[in-house]
């Protein structure tokens, strides 16, 4: 099988390195696709300009950012005989894109929820056209160790406003407001938000943005919460402490240990 990468980033290389496929790599920075291939085995390079590529795939996979990834599926997707793919992190306009640019092709739309350097992980998946192809792509994906589930364009963006820019807006909105301490001052939790804080901000920051925009309804929710917190007097305090509670509290089935340190509770 022959597989065209467009975008040599790090999500790019990632997916290159781990699919069983002869690959090439296209990229606006013909640099990048170069040290891209030469870090897969087997692996070359290919023009990004489709009309100067005679060589057809027997899969396109876009791994461009997600504010990207509906025009470079419009551009490459006729560069496809059997299948095209995302790896956006975003379903809904890449889907759109591939199914009026690929209509008679297998179409898969897949977000690694992890950073490349933190591979193998979970990788939500929808098969908009199922077949061969891609299920031999995830194979692959599954052969690395990841562990590919299903959903739908609903579930997934929805998801993602929470789990992405809520989380993320959380992170940033606790380092912006809390004030530089001594370190023996930190308990465990702000020890631990500190920690995540220096964790986000070494990453790229674009990317950090193109999910605040593209799931502006999660920071909403955000901003809504902690305003109620913010004026929220002592009994109003206690009911959203309750609230919260109920809706952290684990499963029935879970197995978690609750916790039994005064401190964990800081």
């Amino acid at each position: 099988m022959r597989v065209l990468v467009v975008g040599a980033g790090t999500m790019g290389r990632w997916l290159g390195g781990l699919v069983d496929a002869t690959v090439a790599f296209a990229d606006a920075d013909a640099a990048a696709a170069d040290r891209a291939a030469a870090a897969v085995d087997d692996a070359e390079t290919a023009p990004l300009d489709p009309g100067d590529d005679a060589t057809r795939y027997d899969l396109v996979c876009v791994a461009v950012p997600m504010t990207a990834a509906a025009d470079a599926l419009e551009t490459h997707a006729s560069r496809a005989d059997r299948a095209v793919v995302d790896v956006a992190g975003e379903m809904a306009a890449p889907v759109a894109a591939m199914r009026e640019h690929a209509p008679e092709l297998e179409r898969l739309s897949l977000h690694p929820l992890f950073a490349p350097e933190n591979a193998p992980g979970t990788i939500a998946a929808v098969h908009d056209e199922r077949g061969p192809v891609t299920d031999a792509l995830r194979e692959s994906l599954t052969s690395g160790g990841n562990d590919v589930f299903d959903t739908s364009l609903e579930e997934h963006d929805d998801a993602m406003a929470s789990v992405q820019a809520a989380t993320h807006a959380a992170i940033l909105a606790w380092r912006l407001a809390a004030e530089d301490v001594r370190d023996e001052f930190h308990t465990p939790l702000s020890r631990e938000l500190a920690d995540l804080a220096t964790h986000v901000t070494s990453q790229e920051p674009r990317v950090y943005a193109d999910i605040a925009t593209r799931y502006a309804p999660g920071r909403a929710a955000l901003a809504d919460a902690a305003e109620r917190l913010a004026t929220a007097d002592r009994d109003a305090f206690l009911d959203a402490f309750e609230e919260t509670r109920e809706r952290a509290s684990p499963p029935p089935e879970s197995t978690t240990n609750p916790p039994t340190n005064r401190e964990q509770d800081q």
